[in-house]
């Protein structure tokens, strides 16, 4: 499998939210106490989660009720600067635990446990994006899944 040489950060470390923190800012974007707080919450949850479920998070750790179109809108924040990544089949969030490299991933999508992990083959999501333009197609954000069993449950 070709992929880029880069390193996973660990899920729900300081490692990762100061990695995160730092990719933000090179961007030229701000990293603010709200969207540090939504980054902790969507690392720390252990899988993908829902605008919503990040809210309640956010909203029980910092004892304040914060709406979920605020935490749309910095979840579609972290997705376009590549901080967190959609999964499309769960309407669902997962923190990127590489945010410095920039590729497009392969979600595993676990259909009777609902784990999700992910492959990152750079060859395979570049010969979508080219067999995409060679139709005529404009691809912005190719959604890479593939939906079956994981390894635990299929066995």
């Amino acid at each position: 499998m070709a992929s880029l040489a880069h390193t996973h950060l660990a899920a729900g470390t300081a490692a990762l939210d100061d990695a995160a923190r730092e990719s933000l800012l090179d961007q030229g974007v701000a990293w603010t106490e709200l969207r540090a707080n939504v980054f902790s919450a969507l690392s720390r949850a252990g899988g993908p989660v829902s605008a919503y479920e990040v809210a309640d998070r956010v909203s029980a750790s910092t004892k304040r009720r914060i709406a979920a179109n605020s935490v749309y809108r910095i979840l579609d924040l972290f997705v376009l600067h590549n901080l967190a990544k959609r999964v499309e089949s769960r309407n669902a969030y997962v923190a990127n635990t590489h945010p410095s490299c920039a590729h497009d991933c392969i979600f595993l999508v676990c259909e009777a446990c609902g784990k999700i992990d992910h492959l990152d083959d750079d060859r395979l999501a570049s010969a979508m994006r080219a067999r995409a333009l060679a139709s005529g197609f404009q691809p912005s954000r190719p959604v890479l899944e593939l939906l079956g069993r994981c390894h635990s449950c299929a066995a």
